[in-house]
């Protein structure tokens, strides 16, 4: 089964920008349907926050729309999260996803914090 590791945690002020990234082990990435990313704030249920096929296509939370981007790299078998424009509500702990013949991996997840 594949493993995710997130790394990329961080404290920035409202306006910064963080990259995220998650390294997948013992699965190509190439060979995983979806990876995505998700987000849980305090009280708060995990939502969708950006996904990336297999097939290259993306999807985004419309909350992060035209702030963040989900990309990845083959060769490193890492994809990526770059939020920009952070703001103080997408403080929330952010975690990889992948999704592979019925399979639903996820990592442990990394903390974001963006202040006012």
């Amino acid at each position: 089964q594949v493993q995710l590791v997130e790394s990329g945690r961080g404290l920035v002020q409202a306006g910064g920008w963080l990259r995220l990234s998650c390294a997948a082990s013992r699965r190509s990435i190439r060979s995983i349907n979806t990876m995505a990313w998700y987000r849980q704030a305090p009280g708060k249920q995990r939502e969708l926050v950006a996904e990336l096929t297999s097939g290259g296509s993306t999807n985004y939370a419309d909350s992060v729309k035209g702030r963040f981007t989900i990309s990845r790299d083959n060769a490193k078998n890492t994809v990526y999260l770059q939020m920009n424009s952070l703001k103080p509500e997408d403080t929330a702990v952010y975690y990889c996803k992948a999704y592979y013949v019925g399979n639903n991996v996820w990592g442990q997840g990394t903390q974001v914090t963006v202040s006012p």
